[in-house]
């Protein structure tokens, strides 16, 4: 999953094994975004994961590999393919698992030998094995420097490199126990025999169910963090591995990885489209709610396109492949899906300065604990100090400050991945709320996008004359409106009323948002708007109340000259989404001031504007015009996001603070946007502020339970009246607890 930029620059996803804690994500950023040729990283804790840009000359993967290694963790480059199979594990579920149950079962002795210790338990038979020193030094040995290895390891590789992590805190603690019981069962000035010290005087208890408890809320996090990774797992499970490939007329299954674009694909009822390509032969219903979140349907038949990773429901169809690998709607689906995950939201920064410093206050903190207990409060009471200095460190993991925001941008982007709306960086999760201005495009983002010819007037010609020289003039733009044009002279010829195909054209030339200039059986043809026409020294157009009706009723009026002369105009219609009026309501009921920008005549933008309850209307905006106001809004220090269809578009996209392109599914590899609605209507952008603010709640929620967590806690670990093993109990919870605040962001 790397790319190799012209510019010598590579991206590159690691998946990094080992993290613990915020610390450690933070660790790895200093170190490798230190390293010369390192041009950026960013790691996510959960995800497990780091997004890299390097200069290939100057630094290779290895090396990076390799100075993650000596810090402690293991990093190998990602590759989205193992995930699409099914055969990685990225948070070792299985084996977190399996180390959990074989250290409970060292555990279960110390929890029946503390029965005879409690009130209500105390009836309850405990052999004398149990309580035996000597029996208990030899369960907790395998567990301490066994089970707790990959512990002791990594709290070395952090402190040699300079930091400290949750592994540092652990080892501090379970050390502690366990040594400090090891030193009473050999000094008897000490008041404890060698094997004749009681059970209640010795901690190996606590650093097992330490070490247990570690282990049980890892595998917890790693069972919590598979789960909020469900929405990618989707995804890629929509790749078909195989496709039904026509070759020498003959059909062969082969595998996905082996069809090329141009060769023709057979779908039959009930398999899904391996391919984004044109139908060529067939008809049936296509479920594309995986795709675009809509739930209902669409009917296909020949000419028309289909997206890969939707169903056939129903009909064979025979396709011609127009993208394939890669290059499909659905892998770019999963590109800007695994970026938006991969990438850090700038409130990230906070939690993340806290917990780099975090670590090391709390280790002074356990030590001026110990101290003030055995010298003030419990002069000479090691044990009692002990307990309470291992509660500090214990209960002081920053783990769920770390993972209170990528968990949360991981779930929230999921859930609007699932409905058709696609974030390319985290950072808009957290921009979008606070979005003051909404400037909408008119074509293709309020209306249908698909006018059509309904009018004409033509001077000194026939219509049918006129008409075929503007759809030779037209044949070669993109425009919506030249290929309506196009559209009605080819409907009429079927029909009987043109009789000759589409002429030569030659000369092409188009200037985006104004008009085309060609030549077009030797007669140079300008078509497009008035401003248009007069640059090129067309005579004013004469006032006409036909002309002026087209206009108040909303629709696209196209005027025309050849040979430099008025030749008329053709009257276009563009439908408006039933969904844009209400859309259009409920953004505004949300604080925002939404503004049409358009291109179109004055007129024609007031009546549409006016249907769809615009207030505010910029009319005859070229490209450049509409980056223009973008760049006013901002520096009157509005937040300001730019609605529209990704091509014309695309400088006020870019200039927005939030750029959003409404795509209809084939068009997201064109999107020049920071968000991509699949669905191509307003409606998502409003799912999309919704997502985004409740995804920036359930963060500050997160942040706040953290800190306050850690805030309440430590008082009464200090104070002792928390025992270690309730200490790290309640730790293990709190980052469980902030996954499963995340993980309700899949309702959203």
């Amino acid at each position: 999953m790397s790319v190799t930029s012209p510019t010598a620059v590579r991206q590159v996803v690691l998946n990094i094994s080992g993290m613990t804690c915020a610390a450690c994500a933070v660790r790895i950023e200093k170190v490798i975004g230190r390293m010369e040729g390192v041009e950026q990283i960013q790691v996510n804790l959960a995800l497990h994961r780091a997004s890299m840009s390097f200069v290939p000359g100057k630094i290779t993967l290895r090396h990076v590999e390799d100075k993650i290694k000596q810090l402690g963790y293991s990093a190998r480059e990602h590759h989205a393919t193992e995930e699409n199979r099914g055969r990685t594990d990225p948070f070792e579920t299985v084996r977190t698992g399996t180390i959990l149950l074989i250290s409970f079962l060292f555990m279960v002795p110390f929890l029946w030998a503390m029965a005879g210790h409690h009130t209500l338990t105390s009836s309850l038979w405990v052999p004398e094995l149990l309580l035996n020193p000597w029996f208990q030094l030899a369960l907790a040995t395998p567990v301490q420097f066994g089970i707790g290895l990959p512990f002791y390891i990594r709290a070395f590789q952090a402190i040699r490199n300079g930091g400290a992590n949750m592994d540092v805190l652990i080892v501090m603690g379970t050390s502690a126990a366990y040594f400090y019981s090891h030193y009473l069962m050999f000094h008897p000035a000490s008041g404890h025999a060698a094997g004749s010290a009681h059970h209640g005087s010795l901690y190996f208890d606590a650093s097992v169910m330490i070490m247990t408890i570690v282990w049980f809320g890892k595998w917890l996090e790693a069972l919590s963090k598979r789960r909020t990774l469900r929405s990618l797992h989707q995804l890629h499970q929509l790749r078909p591995e195989t496709a039904q490939v026509l070759r020498d007329n003959k059909e062969q299954r082969v595998s996905l990885e082996n069809v090329t674009a141009g060769e023709i694909i057979i779908v039959r009822p009930g398999e899904k489209i391996p391919v984004d390509g044109i139908i060529l032969e067939g008809h049936a219903s296509i479920n594309e709610s995986m795709i675009s979140g809509e739930s209902i349907p669409v009917d296909k038949k020949a000419g028309e396109r289909v997206i890969s990773g939707t169903l056939n429901l129903n009909g064979m169809l025979k396709i011609q492949a127009t993208g394939v690998g890669n290059e499909t709607t659905l892998a770019k689906m999963i590109q800007l899906m695994e970026e938006a995950q991969n990438s850090k939201a700038p409130i990230q920064r906070m939690a993340d300065t806290i917990s780099g410093v975090f670590v090391p206050i709390i280790i002074g903190l356990a030590a001026l604990t110990f101290a003030a207990w055995y010298f003030v409060f419990e002069p000479g009471t090691t044990g009692g100090a002990l307990e309470k200095a291992i509660a500090v460190l214990l209960i002081a993991c920053p783990c769920a400050l770390g993972l209170a925001t990528p968990t949360s941008i991981l779930v929230g982007s999921g859930r609007a991945a699932q409905l058709g709306i696609l974030f390319k960086e985290g950072k808009h999760l957290e921009m979008l709320p606070d979005t003051q201005v909404i400037l909408l495009d008119k074509t293709g983002t309020i209306t249908m996008g698909k006018p059509h010819v309904y009018d004409m007037m033509a001077v000194r010609r026939s219509g049918d004359s006129l008409l075929r020289l503007l759809a030779g003039a037209e044949q070669h733009s993109e425009h919506p409106l030249a290929r309506a044009i196009v559209e009605a002279y080819m409907d009429r010829r079927e029909h009987g009323s043109g009789r000759e195909s589409l002429p030569v054209c030659e000369a092409f030339q188009a200037s985006a948002g104004s008009g085309i200039r060609a030549v077009v059986e030797g007669k140079t043809v300008i078509a497009g708007n008035r401003h248009w026409l007069q640059e090129h020294g067309i005579a004013p157009i004469p006032q006409s109340t036909r002309i002026e009706r087209w206009e108040q009723q909303g629709s696209n009026v196209v005027y025309a000259a050849i040979e430099g002369e008025w030749a008329g105009a053709v009257a276009l219609r563009d439908q408006i989404k039933p969904s844009s009026r209400p859309a259009i309501q409920q953004l505004q009921a949300m604080g925002a001031s939404v503004i049409m920008v358009t291109g179109d005549h004055p007129q024609t933008a007031r009546s549409i504007a006016k249907k769809v309850g615009i207030r505010e209307v910029y009319s005859e905006m070229l490209p450049e015009h509409k980056a223009a106001l973008v760049d006013e809004l901002k520096r009157q220090g509005k937040k300001v996001a730019m609605v529209g269809d990704g091509i014309n578009d695309a400088p006020a996209l870019a200039a927005a603070d939030t750029g959003v392109a409404v795509s209809r599914g084939t068009d997201i590899a064109k999107a020049a946007a920071d968000i991509v609605l699949l669905k191509g209507d307003l409606k998502g952008m409003v799912r999309a502020i919704g997502i985004s603010r409740r995804t920036m709640q359930v963060i500050r929620q997160n942040l706040v339970f953290s800190l306050f967590y850690n805030a309440l806690a430590i008082p009464f670990a200090v104070t002792g009246y928390l025992a270690p093993w309730v200490a790290c109990t309640a730790m293990a919870f709190s980052s469980v607890t902030v996954i499963c605040n995340a993980l309700r962001l899949q309702k959203a």
